[in-house]
């Protein structure tokens, strides 16, 4: 026997789900191969934690009788032995009464819900990470130089995709401009290029067509209020894709 196949036998040894000829060659595995015996120790142990947390279930009674039924309405009607059909019957019924059985099925759809619980987390996680709307700003020689991310949260954060020269004394003011009547406000002061999140504290939420800049200004920021540097780059927001 192959390691992973007698790693996958062991595993559903301790799961209870193996069954007839295998069941039975697994027993003696079991009493008398080390190898094997430590192997369903070790997903015993693995798997210790989901079986307590699955409590058996013992079946509908109601639909224990009508599987009975079909059963035997199955056994008249073939041409096999009767004692044939009275040994399946036997059997579905050790199946159906039998921790081992459902003890899988229940631990198994455990799994599935939990499976299914963190891919939704993750689709949503992924989703709160994607930026509704991008601009980039691009430099005088139309260079993308940075850019702009908001996300449906509310959080907007400068990327810088280049580095930018800062002269001592100085420092990178980020504005932004939604509305021509009121000006550009500024969003953010940092000394060297780096990704910061803008500061938009009791300012509208950023919509299509935004303008963002980064200006060269005094360490302190603007003494004005309003750019007073060169304009190192531009962009307007756009909806992401």
């Amino acid at each position: 026997m192959i390691p992973a196949e007698r790693d996958r036998l062991a595993a559903e040894y301790a799961l209870g789900v193996v069954e007839g000829a295998e069941r039975e060659r697994a027993d003696a595995l079991f009493a008398g191969d080390e190898a094997f015996t430590r192997a369903v120790t070790r997903w015993a142990a693995h798997l210790g934690e989901l079986d307590r947390a699955t409590p058996g279930i013992a079946p509908d009674p109601v639909l224990w009788e009508r599987i009975s039924a079909t059963l035997a309405q199955s056994a008249r009607s073939s041409a096999a032995p009767a004692r044939a059909a009275g040994t399946m019957t036997t059997r579905w019924r050790e199946i159906w009464s039998s921790l081992g059985f459902w003890r899988p099925a229940a631990m198994a759809a455990a799994c599935a819900a939990l499976l299914m619980a963190v891919g939704l987390g993750l689709a949503v996680q992924r989703a709160s990470r994607a930026p509704v709307l991008v601009a980039v700003l691009l430099t005088d020689a139309s260079r993308p130089a940075a850019v702009v991310n908001a996300f449906a949260d509310g959080r907007t954060e400068l990327v810088p995709l280049d580095t930018i020269a800062v002269p001592p004394g100085k420092a990178l003011e980020i504005w932004t401009l939604w509305d021509r009547a009121r000006g550009p406000v500024s969003v953010g002061l940092i000394d060297a290029a780096r990704r910061v999140n803008l500061r938009l504290d009791g300012l509208p939420a950023p919509g299509p067509n935004q303008l963002f800049e980064i200006t060269l200004e005094p360490a302190t920021g603007s003494p004005t209020g309003r750019p007073t540097g060169p304009i190192l780059m531009k962009g307007t927001t756009s909806s992401a894709l």
